[in-house]
């Protein structure tokens, strides 16, 4: 036993020692647990402070051991007590360990024996001894006269830090003395303690307050080492919600939380039974957004503070305006009569309701109007029960035990109602229509029939009602029906408007543009068309609301029911009178009274349309038409728009409204114009011709031409300009919004500094910009107030004053990056300008070698004084260098020498300074004597600029004495060099060596600071034109100065700014790269660090300077040490899509913010700290790190972190590392306990954050009602912790961005937005622009990121303003976080429908009369998808959540309530971009397909002969567009023009060019197929799901297996039919140009065929790489022989593979769909047919039947040879001798056949190319029905026949890809290709590098 506890305490220790090692080099205020004390099983720890006396044991180790092992018994006997048989997961583990520690305390003894009974007595001398020590007497008397006064606790960080030490162990200590004195002397030690334990409850709260868990505001109980609780408005907010004598009295026995008093919480809390941790989270919160609003009023400080009345009522508004808004759309009183009739306590008791509810509701708080409802009722219930004069519990909560539990009675049947639903989804595969989602359960609550849910609610409504079976439960008003109806029910407008203006102007262009009366008559088709599509559409809506009719409101039903018979009697009247307009038209001398009355019905339905569009559409007439209350006008109103309760409002002030008019008219009438003069037009006299032609002999058996005019003839012709027509409004849209875009973001001064050849030259201006725009007016008042009347030299020094400690700052963030070098960061540094220099200092990288050129000037300058100052004047630069240079040699001068020195210093610059004044300075000074001066006093600040010894105090005189030399003997005129010499004093000085014997070295700040400039400024000579190096800081310094011009609102102080929350949504990503996974190899021999290393080398370099290593220094060494190690972790987690790296960038916020804050309170003046010491006065200063926290929140919701620490993930680890790291970090999450025997789980939502000693506090631990994942995980994982947040606003960042300290600094200037004016209502959204990083890192990153940032700039600009469209399209938006949260929340979650989570947030913030703003001064670091596979995962993720889009109701409403010009900005900007898309690729399908049936049919040769059909300008201008859009031209238009702004011509020209060079072309192409395949079979099939991308970096070769997985049905099969289309248009076409005609048309199609086959291969790391290409065929073909089974993933069988692609197709409708879809492939074989020359000219239909015989006897001879009988030998024998006759058989007749008939060899290959589509036809069609193929037995055929078919498409996709594998040269140009250069050599180095290593090894 003995040898065990031995070996498991080295196994302990060894453990203890890998941990600290791990965690070594973290801030100073960080700790991680030691020891045992992190190691406490979560059973101790919930219940006992196990660990916090161990932890006390660790830290008074040193101090006394024998103590340390009391305490460590003290824990033991505590773990024992609590679990005596250890059946706690992980309790004996722990105890074994314990066991040991106190063995090895025991032995330290050196066999002393321990005397047990005196522990007390030690452990009580100890205790007092440990109090003396520390002060804590003395810290809490300080405490009390603190909390008399109410001032500040003033105290640095590390005082504090230590202070809360000292309190944990305290603590410690009095709880392990408690217990140890209840066996004590009662008379002795034992009186003494429970005499200093009463004193401590009774009177001394330090210990429980520095040590009680809160979040932000500690309000449980006062805490000394955080200032937040002394600012007014915090104090006035606590005393404002304070329990007064006026409420209702809480009983006795009601325990208040903590050391405070009774609040209005408490009574709630008592009243209701809401939890005690959601009361305390939400009483911060109240208090938090209480004091935020009172500082923003500017109100003076108090003596008394509190809380101003128009603070309550701006809060109380602001988070009921959705509920008022609620009750005044149902016609219901509100809670109270009006705002004037309730006191102050009644607006703060129903705020701290509704927060009280909002905050437990958990997955109702997607149901916003359903937390009105709850509210309207217990706002009733509790109006009630303040009216008694004690507390009384509320009805509506009670439970069947006599408590009240606000979850289990009023969220929880919701919840269970709501998760039934979901059940129901079955994985999100179940039709929308099968189940109600989120914003179903919510609009029940928009119609007053909610009210029959009652209160206390019942369980018996329809509301709570449960799908029972099969049976579905009824949705509330919209269906989402999966079909592409949606589309043009929702944009019905559009669709009329196109197919009018189609149709119109086909009319003109056939009439031959004659306007007569006659085309007068015939335009007026229009509204026979216009009535049919409307009368459609009221079918759709009839049609389309099927499974909504039990629960739908019956206004809304009869509007259908209206509306139907309306357009459905109006539909039959208009086209009944316009044919009999048309009858009187054919008769010359017929009375035209239908002309009349039709005329006399359009104009007058015309008036009324008008009329209401105006009142109901145009924000003129707006407000007329929510003024009228009349029925009449209401009725019509109702019949023209829907009304809801969201939707309502959504128009925009007359001038915003004008600008996209205009903007959209312009559009149309490019497009129009083009679409007639090139479409339309040029198709009518080939249409004419085709009609008039005369009947000929098809070349097959047609069935619909010959008999209608040549009707398919027309349609082939006609088909791709109609597609092209109908999406080419995009490119117009497109071009339109890249030229605008471009005009507004110049005249935003965006792109005035692109270079950092701009920044040098325009640095002078950036001081004064920078305190216009981001300085707020506290810190301006000083300096500018007081010395108003001072000269513009003096305004620009204090300018330089308040902008020197941020530029120095962002310089540092620069450095810590290792972005720059320590050489960079002094020459970029720029001085405090806050000293007794008389001018302003810039940074030396403008200054560098200026001095040196001056000297040069004046050493060759023979002209006067004033030519050589003119010539240094000439750069500004020059001029500031010579003059600091001056001033501060005199300066450094006069410090260092006194006496008879000083004299002469005073004396030689009274000379010059006398010179200057006289213009004689030429003449006083030998000028070409300046280079030696200046050596010698180099000489001098060379020795200065180090650390004092006595060896350099005397080389520091000598060299003083050679100045003074040189200047005397060298520097002066002879006249003034003898008046010098013959100085008396000087002259006796200076025989007697007292001259310069003894100097004063510098350590005023100021001077020292001045030396090491000046030393810099003299000894530099190169210049600096290329500083910094680094491309990264460049851009950055760039887009920061830039910023400085451009407008913005300005800075309040930060006191006064909107407070804001960082919100990031978190699953299991990397957090932190491991020291394994940064060395591990791929196959190629390339670790991430190797990658990194050679795609960032001047980092790399930078990086082993911080850390103080060589640049010789290798990987290996770096690990030797841990803190080295660990910083290498973060160099390349910094580097990659991390959540470290997030983390870090979002908290630059509170650095900004304290630096701000820290800057306000002190001013900034003569009296301030130098530049080196203000960083560490803004972290340790308490006031402004409570500053900050009071403005700044940021939550990162680890959804499963819990799991994660259960599981000892290093991903939990790595988490806990940043919560140690970063003070102000908190974690959410969502913790799940298994409860009773039945596997139920409870689950709930917490908040932690790391506490004194490194470990994992919780703060808040909030039970839900279930498991909180109903929906979409990562709005699921939003919702449970928003809860947590803070302020008025909230970013919503997702876990792959990053953030710069620079763009931090303007947060507070951007939140200013949300009170400036944009249009008619302030913006509830502020969009922010974004920086994609990860641009450098291959050739595709550059295309995407290259594409993303047009949109998120440009794009997004247009959306904003003028088109006023912009939605949120993910992150970094800042959202108005009272207005969302009251309205739904941040995103929508509902499964499937809502995947594109963040979009949705958008829409309804659209919807609920929001704002979306744009914003491009400020940005935020955004990661993309670096690799192909994942960017086609990412794009197939957004466009299947289009898909989805497509069918939602917040898209129909939107197209649905939006005027015409703002609804066709939206449709264009959203779902139709993927229309357009898709339409894109229809058009190849439809043009190559009306080009095979004209080739088949012969049509094409018959049409010939009559008109030159082929080189038609319609069809040619219809294809280059398709070919443009196919490319990707027209998304390069905005990029092009981005790069135009931001970059320059030049380098935008370059940039497209190289784009080209590397393939951009193919890779948009492939895009285009990506988007097209996933956004449409969703809409099909559905199948939009989540798809994980990785975001990792880019090493990795992709196998060929995996590609074609992936790529299979997306692209190969879609290329190999568009290859099959065109190989049959140049066999069968006919075209006077022959082959090269063909080529030419097609050469679009080509490409497009090349692009979806080969692009996965050409962008593939090594994918032209011989050995990799053998090594993928045998994997792929292994694959591809793999036989399934039951738990096989596809990735290892394709038979698995197979199977899943299938699963999409899941309905009936689905099904017939797929068969209509695949009966195109049957074209081919009935094509071919016919053109074979065994047929000749036969077109008899029983040709076509003949060689389906054909067909089914290749198929039996294919099943015959695939045959494998399992079971004897015989058997195989024989079917092995009838295989081998039937082979010969067919063999022979084929050769008979080519012999005695007229069969030839180009026949065999014609029958392959028609038989190869009709059997994947009859494969789709088999899958497509695969139940019954099952059932028939032939389902094991069909898949042999599928792997045949993907085995052929797999080796003719291989064949060329190995053919190019051959040739090296090939993969070297790839990887130049793909990659920078530096990665290239890179690759090949690690080529040889293998190789050299395989040799060795060997």
């Amino acid at each position: 036993m003995a040898r065990v506890y031995s070996n498991w305490d080295r196994l302990v220790r060894s453990t203890l020692r890998r941990e600290q090692q791990r965690n070594t080099g973290q801030q100073a205020h960080e700790r991680v647990n030691s020891g045992l004390a992190g190691a406490v099983p979560p059973s101790l720890g919930r219940a006992t402070n196990i660990d916090a006396i161990l932890q006390a044991a660790d830290e008074i180790q040193s101090e006394d051991p024998n103590i340390a092992r009391i305490l460590c018994e003290q824990a033991y006997s505590m773990a024992q007590n609590l679990d005596p048989n250890s059946d706690g997961r992980g309790v004996l583990q722990f105890k074994t360990g314990l066991m040991s520690v106190i063995k090895q305390k025991l032995a330290k003894r050196d066999g002393a024996s321990i005397d047990r009974n005196r522990d007390i007595e030690r452990l009580w001398e100890f205790y007092k001894l440990y109090k003396r020590r520390h002060r804590v007497d003395d810290i809490q008397r300080e405490e009390q006269k603190w909390r008399e006064s109410g001032t500040n606790f003033s105290s640095n960080v590390g005082e504090i830090l230590k202070m809360r030490k000292v309190f944990a162990t305290l603590r410690a200590l009095i709880e392990v003395l408690e217990v140890l004195s209840r066996d004590a002397d009662p008379d002795g030690v034992g009186r003494s303690i429970r005499d200093e334990l009463g004193r401590i409850k009774k009177a001394d709260a330090t210990l429980s307050a520095e040590l009680t868990p809160y979040n932000i505001v500690p309000l449980e109980a006062q805490s000394m080492t955080n200032a937040i609780g002394v600012f007014p408005e915090v104090r006035g907010a606590v005393q404002a919600i304070r329990y007064t004598e006026h409420f209702p009295r809480l009983p006795d026995d009601f325990e208040i939380s903590g050391q405070r008093g009774a609040d209005m919480f408490d009574l709630l809390e008592y009243v209701f039974g809401f939890q005690r941790d959601n009361v305390r989270n939400q009483r911060e919160h109240l208090v938090l957004t209480l004091s935020n609003a009172q500082s923003q009023l500017s109100v003076p400080g108090q003596n008394d503070p509190k809380i101003d009345e128009n603070a309550v009522n701006e809060v109380f508004l602001k988070v009921l305006d959705n509920y008022i808004k609620w009750c005044k759309y149902l016609r219901i009183r509100l809670v109270y009569n009006k705002l004037e009739a309730i006191d102050r306590d009644r607006k703060l008791f129903l705020v701290s309701l509704y927060f009280l509810i909002w905050g437990e509701a958990a997955n109702v708080r997607f149901l916003p109007e359903c937390i009105c409802y709850i509210f309207h009722q217990m706002a009733k219930e509790l109006d009630a029960k303040l009216d008694h004069g004690e507390a009384v519990r509320s009805e509506s909560c009670l439970t069947e035990s006599g408590s009240v539990s606000f979850l289990e009675k009023i969220i929880c049947p919701i919840y269970d109602t709501m998760s039934a639903e979901t059940v129901r989804n079955n994985g999100g595969k179940a039709a929308h229509s099968e189940w109600r989602n989120y914003d179903d359960f919510n609009e029940y609550f928009w119609t007053p029939a909610c009210f029959e849910l009652s209160w206390p609610m019942k369980t018996e409504s329809r509301f709570l009602s449960k799908p029972k079976g099969r049976k579905r439960t009824a949705k509330s008003s919209f269906v989402e029906h999966r079909t592409y109806l949606h589309l043009f029910r929702s944009f019905i407008r559009l669709w009329i408007f196109m197919f009018i203006m189609f149709q119109s102007l086909t009319i003109i262009a056939f009439r031959k543009e004659r306007l007569d009366i006659d085309t007068f008559k015939i335009l007026l088709s229009a509204g026979p068309t216009y009535a049919i599509m409307n009368f459609v559409e009221c079918l759709l809506d009839v049609m389309l609301m099927y499974g909504a009719y039990t629960m739908a409101r019956g206004m809304a039903i009869s509007r259908l029911v209206i509306r139907f018979i309306w357009w459905g009697v109006g539909s039959v009247f208009v086209v009944y009178v316009y044919v009999r307009v048309l009858q009187e038209r054919n008769k010359p001398n017929q009375n035209e009274f239908f002309f009349h009355l039709y005329i006399l019905v359009l104009g007058c339905y015309a008036a009324v349309r008008v009329l209401f569009g105006l009142l109901v559409k145009l924000p003129a007439c707006h407000s007329l038409s929510e003024m009228s209350d009349q029925s009449f006008f209401q009725f019509f109103k109702w019949i023209y728009q829907e009304r809801y309760f969201v939707g309502r409002g959504l128009y925009e002030n007359l001038s915003d409204y004008c600008r996209y008019v205009a903007f959209w008219l312009i559009v149309l009438a490019s497009k129009f114009t083009f679409a007639y003069f090139l479409q339309i037009k040029p198709l009518v006299k080939p249409t004419n011709t085709i009609i008039d032609l005369p009947k000929f002999q098809y070349s097959w058996h047609d069935i619909v031409s010959n008999s209608n005019d040549h009707a398919l003839t027309i349609v082939s012709l006609w088909a791709p300009v109609v597609a092209i027509y109908l999406m080419d409004i995009h490119i117009w849209y497109t071009l339109l919004s890249a030229i605008i875009g471009g005009v507004m973001g110049a005249k935003a001064r965006l792109g005035e500094i692109r270079s950092i050849e701009m920044v040098h030259k325009r640095f002078e201006s950036f001081p004064e910009a920078f305190a216009k725009n981001l300085v707020s007016p506290v810190v301006k008042r000083v300096p500018l107030d007081q010395h108003a009347s001072q000269d513009g030299q003096y305004m620009n020094k204090a300018y330089a004053a308040m902008f020197s400690p941020f530029w120095n700052e962002i310089i540092k963030s620069l450095r810590e990056e290792d972005y720059i070098s320590n050489r960079e960061m002094d020459l970029l540094s720029i001085p405090s300008n806050t000293g007794s220099l008389r001018l302003v200092q810039w940074p030396l990288f403008l200054l560098c070698s200026k001095i040196l050129v001056a000297i040069d000037l004046a050493m060759e300058c023979k002209e006067t004084q004033d030519v050589l100052w003119r010539q240094v004047c000439d750069d500004e630069y020059m001029a500031y260098a010579v003059q600091e240079c001056y001033y501060s040699v005199e300066k450094i001068l006069n410090s260092m020498v006194d006496n008879e020195g000083r004299r002469w210093v005073e004396r030689i610059f009274l000379e010059i300074s006398n010179s200057m004044q006289e213009g004689s300075l030429a003449i006083t000074l030998n000028l070409k004597k300046l280079q030696l001066v200046v050596s010698r006093f180099t000489a001098l600040t060379g020795l200065l600029i180090r650390q004092e010894t006595p060896d350099l105090a005397k080389g520091a005189a000598k060299a003083m004495f050679d100045f003074y030399e040189v200047v005397t003997h060298e520097l002066l005129s002879h006249d003034l060099r003898e008046q010098l010499d013959t100085w008396n004093i000087l002259a006796r000085a200076r025989n007697e060596g007292r001259l310069f014997s003894r100097i004063e070295w510098p350590r005023d700040p100021e001077i020292i600071e001045q030396v090491k400039r000046l030393h810099l400024l003299l000894t530099v000579k190169d210049t600096a034109a290329n500083v910094p190096k680094n491309l990264e800081a460049r851009r950055r310094l760039e887009f920061f100065t830039n910023s400085l011009f451009m407008d913005m609102p300005q800075a309040r102080p930060v006191a006064e700014m909107v407070p804001f929350s960082v919100f990031t949504p978190y699953y299991s990503e990397t957090v932190l790269y491991s020291s394994s996974e940064l060395r591990s190899e791929n196959e190629d021999g390339i670790s991430i660090l190797f990658y990194l290393q050679k795609i960032f080398p001047d980092e790399w370099e930078n990086f082993l300077e911080r850390i103080g290593r060589s640049d010789s220094t290798r990987d290996a060494d770096l690990q030797e040490s841990s803190t080295d190690a660990l910083e290498l972790r973060f160099w390349v987690s910094y580097r990659g899509q991390t959540l470290a790296r997030t983390v870090r960038g979002m908290m630059y916020y509170r650095r900004a913010l304290m630096l701000q804050s820290f800057l306000e309170r002190r001013g900034l003046g003569v009296d301030d700290v130098s530049l080196t010491n203000m960083p560490r006065g803004f972290e340790a200063s308490p006031e402004a790190r409570a500053q900050a926290d009071l403005k700044f929140t940021y939550v990162v919701s680890c959804q499963i972190y819990g799991q994660q620490k259960q599981q000892k993930k290093p991903e939990a680890t790595d988490i806990s590392l940043l919560l140690q790291r970063y003070e102000a970090l908190r974690v959410a999450f969502i913790h799940s306990e298994d409860v009773g025997v039945d596997g139920k789980k409870e689950f709930y939502s917490k908040l932690v954050k790391a506490d004194i000693h490194g470990k994992d506090q919780e703060i808040y631990s909030i039970k839900l009602p279930g498991d909180p994942k109903l929906g979409e995980g990562k709005p699921e994982n939003q919702n449970h912790a928003i809860v947590f947040t803070r302020g008025e606003a909230i970013q919503t960042i997702d876990m792959n961005q990053d953030n710069y300290l620079e763009e931090a600094i303007k947060m507070r200037n951007l939140l200013e937005e949300f009170h400036g004016k944009h249009g008619i209502r302030r913006p509830t959204i502020l969009g922010v622009r974004e920086h994609v990083f990860t641009g450098s890192v291959s050739s595709l990153a550059w295309f995407m990121s290259n594409q993303e940032t047009s949109f998120v700039t440009l794009g997004q600009r247009v959306l904003a303003y003028p088109l006023k469209v912009r939605m949120h399209y993910g992150h970094p938006d800042v959202f108005d976080r009272i207005f969302h949260l009251t309205r739904g929340g941040i995103s929508k979650a509902s499964r499937v429908i809502n995947i594109s989570e963040d979009i949705y947030a958008g829409f309804n913030s659209t919807l609920r009369q929001g704002n979306i703003t744009h914003h491009e001064y400020i940005q935020v670091g955004k990661g993309r998808d670096v690799g192909l596979n994942q960017i086609a995962l990412f794009e197939g993720k957004v466009a299947g959540g289009n898909g989805e889009q497509v069918l939602s109701r917040d898209v129909y409403r939107i197209g649905q309530l939006f005027d015409f010009f703002r609804m066709m900005s939206f449709y264009f900007t959203t779902v139709g971009f993927y229309v357009c898309t898709m339409m894109t690729v229809l058009t190849v399908y439809v043009f190559l397909y009306g080009r095979v049936y004209l080739a088949f049919s012969g049509a094409d040769r018959a049409i010939s002969r009559v008109a030159k059909l082929s080189g038609n300008t319609a069809l040619d201008a219809a294809l280059n567009a398709q070919f443009l859009v196919q490319i990707g031209i027209f998304t390069a238009v905005p990029m092009v023009m981005g790069f135009i702004l931001e970059l320059g011509l030049l380098k935008a020209i370059f940039s497209f060019i190289t784009m080209q060079f590397q393939l951009c072309s193919v890779f948009f192409t492939f895009s285009l197929g990506t988007r097209t395949h996933y956004f449409g079979r969703t809409i099909l099939h559905g199948g939009a799901k989540y798809r994980a991308t990785g975001r990792g970096f880019v090493v990795q070769h992709i196998k060929f297996a995996d590609n074609y997985r992936l790529y299979s049905r997306s692209h190969f099969v879609k290329a190999f039919e568009v290859a099959l289309l065109l190989i049959c248009y140049i066999a069968y076409g006919y075209t006077d140009g022959g082959a090269s005609s063909f080529v030419l048309l097609t050469i679009s199609s080509w490409f497009l065929v090349i692009s979806w086959l080969f692009a996965p291969y050409i962008f593939n790391p090594s994918g032209f790489e011989w050995q990799k290409t053998v090594e993928d065929f045998e994997d792929w073909v292994s694959w591809l022989m793999y036989k399934g089974g039951v738990g096989v993933k596809g990735e290892l069988s394709w038979e698995s593979w197979w199977e899943e692609e299938q699963a999409h197709i899941q309905t009936l409708r689905g099904r017939i769909l797929e068969t209509i879809l695949s009966l195109r492939f049957f074209m081919f074989q009935y094509g071919i047919v016919y053109k074979l020359n065994l047929t000749q000219k036969n077109t008899s239909l029983a040709l076509y039947g003949y060689s389906w015989i054909v067909l089914v006897v290749i198929v039996f001879l294919f099943k015959l040879f695939w045959y494998s009988p399992r079971k004897s030998s015989n058997i195989l024998l024989a079917l092995r001798f009838l295989q081998g006759v039937a082979s010969l058989t067919f063999i022979a007749l084929i050769v008979i056949a080519i012999a005695l008939t007229d069969l030839s060899i180009p026949d065999m290959f014609a029958c392959v190319l028609g038989f190869i589509p009709t059997g994947w036809a009859l494969l789709s069609l088999a899958i497509t029905w695969k139940r019954v193929l099952r059932i028939l037995g032939l389902w094991e055929t069909v898949r042999e026949f599928g792997r045949i078919y993907d085995a052929a498409m797999g080796m003719l996709i291989f064949s060329p890809v190995a053919l190019l594998s051959w040739f090296p040269f090939i993969s070297t140009f790839q990887s130049r290709l793909l990659f920078n250069q530096a990665f290239s050599r890179g690759l090949e180095i690690s080529i040889i590098l293998a190789g050299n290593r395989a040799n060795v090894e060997t």
